[in-house]
């Protein structure tokens, strides 16, 4: 495993290889691959090479609608858990080794002044060969480039690394042992950047050479440090939570706990005030409220009483409800906190909205809104604009189980606003900017501040930043810029571009843009709304002369209707998006769709139930010919009539091929 930690995003490539050890050598099976990927994260690519196939994955165009159908209805690759995505590759063949290399990326934590990993790198049982004892060895090689000047300090790993290098920014670390079993430890790593105001600079990197963007790269940070005497903003906080008939259930009861342990969190000095919605809306109260105890307990009461799934979703509504009550904050942050399953048809008047009432008020004062979207119904990509435009923050559940904390952690980036109204200067004289996100976020201690996009023309040596700091006096801090040689910029950038790109496509029905995506994510191998990730079959096994037993399988899996190998050698990969959302399946309150497929049953541990697997672990046939001169002629007998009928069905050939023990020796 190599984990490449850059900025906010790291890059994990794992290579293994592994043995087909549950069918008959003169059997074939398809190989089910489970993917971990990671927190937001992206496949970038997987390489399948054994039993004379040789697979990799490429991104394509969906202009034709046909694709579309074929990638709506694939089945070779899907999410079997929210963070497990899984890829069925046709026909191995029984004792043959097949080796992989799979490519993702995923989002680094922070929390606390900390950065943290954690990539899955435990095996279940079932995936270890039943053959002989062979070597296994475990190898891990761990890159962080933190773009600053300042030390990278490691807090903790759940794996006893060799530090290689460390540098001003940089620490390389490595892992290798031999093992008796694979995994069973995750690796988990936490790490900070030492120091304790705020830091940050300005990286730039030239274009690839066949970049069909040939503007200049810029990537601006800024990390709040980590002084504990540093003050947050007061809030002016108005919750609205969706509680249509879809939300019925665990939706709706993971979402109140949220709201509840988020309404213990504020300080007395904050007011809140929460509105229910579905085609209706729900207050609290008529004005905000301070957030006494005695208050909380009365919006816990309220919340227990009025929290009832039932009608259709507005969302409108209880937006331009929230905006009036947030119209008399002063010297706080005022937020808006949406949750919501559904897709509405105004989405779009609803981001037009937003941004016509952003433009008109004092910076300080208008509201920052943050997204919170359940299930795969929701427009993911309006819950994105919205935030963006609010200068807020976005983020989703794609299983129920995990609502409650990622609201919570949402709710932590919120409440924790060091430098508000944040602005960029220096950068007037450029021939042209194209800057993501648009509308600049605020600085929280939960969060950093992450600027990038595309120039042209000359950079600027120094880049000056501008804000309000939590006391009412003024922020400035001058950013260094300096050649980035070591990141690739590219790489770390595409998603967070690709994904705000597409925002923008959606709102604004550009054709523009959809192509400008489909470009960037062909160009930086990651998945978008506009392209499909297939696996292409590239060198084959079929000009060798098939074995009778195979013909025989063929034949039995033809009758049994049974698939036994792919007409068309591509394998579309499907799951990979998130789709614009599902009017009609809100209109009808169905409840959240989640990233998890049903697939057949027992499909991660049929390796450990097979026939010859089991019969791997009770009965080996070599070990029971030994047995057999132990005891007398006609047990002999018994046992030699058993084993001419396993050999009927080659069976003692799989046992010879799998036996672990020593009787052959």
């Amino acid at each position: 495993m190599e984990v490449e930690c850059s900025l906010d995003t790291a890059f994990v490539t794992v290579s293994g290889k592994w043995r087909v050890h549950c069918v008959t050598a003169s059997s074939t099976c398809d190989c089910q691959v489970a993917i971990p990927i990671g927190e937001e994260g992206s496949l970038l690519g997987l390489e399948v090479d054994g039993s004379g196939k040789s697979y990799h994955t490429e991104l394509i165009s969906l202009k034709d609608e046909k694709d579309k159908d074929k990638v709506a209805k694939a089945k070779d690759g899907y999410f079997v858990k929210s963070h497990i995505y899984t890829v069925k590759i046709p026909q191995f063949r029984g004792g043959s080794v097949f080796s992989i290399k799979i490519r993702w990326s995923q989002k680094i934590l922070f929390h606390d002044g900390q950065l943290s990993l954690c990539v899955p790198f435990s095996f279940p049982s079932y995936v270890n060969p039943a053959g002989r004892k062979i070597s296994k060895k475990e190898k891990i090689f761990l890159k962080v480039n933190s773009g600053a000047t300042t030390e990278v300090l490691c807090k903790t790993t759940s794996h006893p690394f060799k530090e290689l290098l460390r540098q001003a920014g940089k620490l390389n670390l490595s892992y290798e042992a031999e093992v008796p079993a694979w995994s069973s430890t995750d690796l988990s790593f936490s790490y900070s950047v030492s120091s304790n105001d705020i830091f940050g600079a300005v990286l730039l990197q030239s274009p690839f050479l066949r970049d069909f963007d040939e503007r200049e790269i810029f990537c601006l940070y800024l990390y709040p440090g980590n002084s504990p005497d540093r003050k947050v903003f007061k809030k002016d906080v108005v919750f609205v939570v969706d509680i249509s008939a879809s939300m019925k259930g665990t939706p709706l009861d993971n979402t109140k706990n949220a709201l509840l342990t988020s309404l213990s969190q504020l300080s007395a000095q904050d007011t809140f005030n929460i509105i229910a919605f579905n085609g209706t809306v729900y207050l609290f109260s008529s004005s905000m409220e301070r957030a006494t105890e005695e208050a909380i307990l009365n919006a816990t009461t309220w919340v227990d009483t009025n929290f009832i799934a039932n009608g259709d979703t507005n969302i409108m509504l209880p937006l331009t409800q929230a905006m009036k009550l947030l119209e008399k904050s002063t010297d706080s942050v005022p937020l808006i906190f949406l949750v919501t399953d559904g897709a509405v048809e105004d989405e779009r008047d609803i981001c037009n909205f937003a941004k016509s009432y952003v433009s008109s008020g004092q910076l300080v004062r208008t509201p920052r809104i943050y997204t919170f979207g359940i299930g795969l119904y929701c427009n993911h990509y309006f819950l994105q604009m919205l935030a963006q435009i609010g200068r807020g923050h976005y983020d989703s559940a794609h299983d129920l189980d995990s609502i409650d904390f990622r609201m919570q952690r949402l709710f932590s980036t919120a409440s924790s606003v060091m430098v508000a109204d944040i602005t960029i200067k220096s950068l007037e004289g450029l021939d042209s900017l194209e800057l993501f996100p648009t509308h600049i976020q605020d600085i929280s201690f939960e969060s950093p501040l992450i600027l990038s996009g595309r120039y042209s023309g000359t950079f600027p040596e120094l880049v000056k930043v501008t804000g309000t700091l939590a006391n009412k006096t003024n922020f400035v801090v001058g950013l260094k810029v300096k050649r980035e040689k070591d990141m690739q910029l590219s790489n770390v950038l595409s998603k967070r571009h690709i994904d705000q790109v597409t925002a923008q496509a959606w709102l604004l029905k550009s054709e523009e843009l959809e192509e400008k995506v489909t470009k960037m994510s062909i160009q930086n191998k990651v998945p978008s709304e506009y392209t499909c990730m297939n696996m292409v079959l590239v060198q084959s096994d079929e000009g060798k002369k098939t074995p009778e037993q195979f013909l025989l399988q063929k034949a039995y899996n033809k009758l049994s209707f049974q698939k036994l190998e792919l007409n068309n050698q591509n394998l579309f990969l499907g799951g990979l998006s998130l789709g614009f959302g599902d009017l009609k399946a809100t209109a009808e309150n169905l409840p959240p769709a989640i990233k998890e497929a049903k697939p057949p049953e027992g499909l991660l541990g049929r390796a450990a139930s097979n026939c010859c697997g089991r019969l791997a672990d009770t009965c080996c046939g070599m070990c029971l010919l030994q047995t057999c001169t132990f005891v007398n002629d006609q047990c002999t007998i018994v046992c030699t009539q058993i084993c001419a009928a396993l050999a009927c069905f080659e069976l003692i050939k799989c046992c010879v091929e799998l036996c672990e023990c020593d009787c052959l020796q």
